[in-house]
């Protein structure tokens, strides 16, 4: 195709891309939540999207699948961002990764007495270098589905997983304990489309850059 393909996922990402594609004089042509399709035509010839799944947006820009991508800072920290350049930070889908652990547990006590401590979470990479640098040591237990069972049933003491209001954590009568660093969604191109297809992805970076709101 000579002209661009942006990856995206479904959900709170695509939403809240909307605003950024406006700007850019970008209109899918139809709502991936209640299409069946996963390559969706814009009101623009030249930019089609494609919906992937959150945690292969890099995989496919990386490899030139797509030219360009939105993607979470969690899912590029675990990707390792290789090949990808990341112009902008975009802003939306704002939330934090933490570590929380049931109500009952000191979790202060078991990192002052250097306790080997069973961690569950799908941030297998993150967590590991997080605690690294606390001096901690930790059994990483990698899940996919909801992390808040894995305490609640014995599987881990533990868990590092997004946070954005709270709910689920409460809900389940787990607190959160430390937050490992804020995560909000980016823009990432591939390199070497950057180089053959400028005249096209430039002004479409350059919308994206002017509608970020702080």
């Amino acid at each position: 195709m000579t002209g661009i393909t942006l990856a995206l996922s479904k959900g709170r990402i695509f939403e809240e891309t909307l605003p950024l594609l406006a700007a850019a004089g970008i209109e899918p042509s139809e709502n991936p939540e209640s299409s069946r399709k996963l390559i969706i035509g814009t009101n623009r010839p030249d930019v089609r999207l494609v919906i992937v799944r959150a945690t292969d947006t890099p995989t496919y820009v990386q490899y030139g699948a797509a030219d360009l991508g939105i993607a979470g800072k969690d899912v590029l920290l675990e990707h390792g961002g290789g090949g990808l350049y990341q112009p902008l930070d975009l802003n939306i889908a704002r939330c934090r990764m933490s570590v929380a652990v049931p109500a009952g547990f000191d979790y202060a006590a078991a990192v002052q007495r250097g306790a080997r401590i069973r961690v569950a979470t799908k941030y297998i990479k993150t967590a590991r270098e997080h605690f690294a640098a606390k001096g901690m040591h930790v059994d990483l237990i990698k899940l996919y589905g909801s992390m808040e069972l894995a305490p609640l049933v014995g599987l881990a003491d533990a868990i590092v997983d997004l946070v954005s209001t709270g709910g689920t954590l409460r809900a389940n009568n787990l607190l959160e304990v430390e937050e490992i660093m804020s995560i909000s969604s980016r823009l990432v191109v591939n390199q070497a489309a950057l180089k053959l297809k400028r005249d096209l992805l430039q002004p479409v970076i350059e919308a994206f850059a002017g509608a970020i709101k702080p």
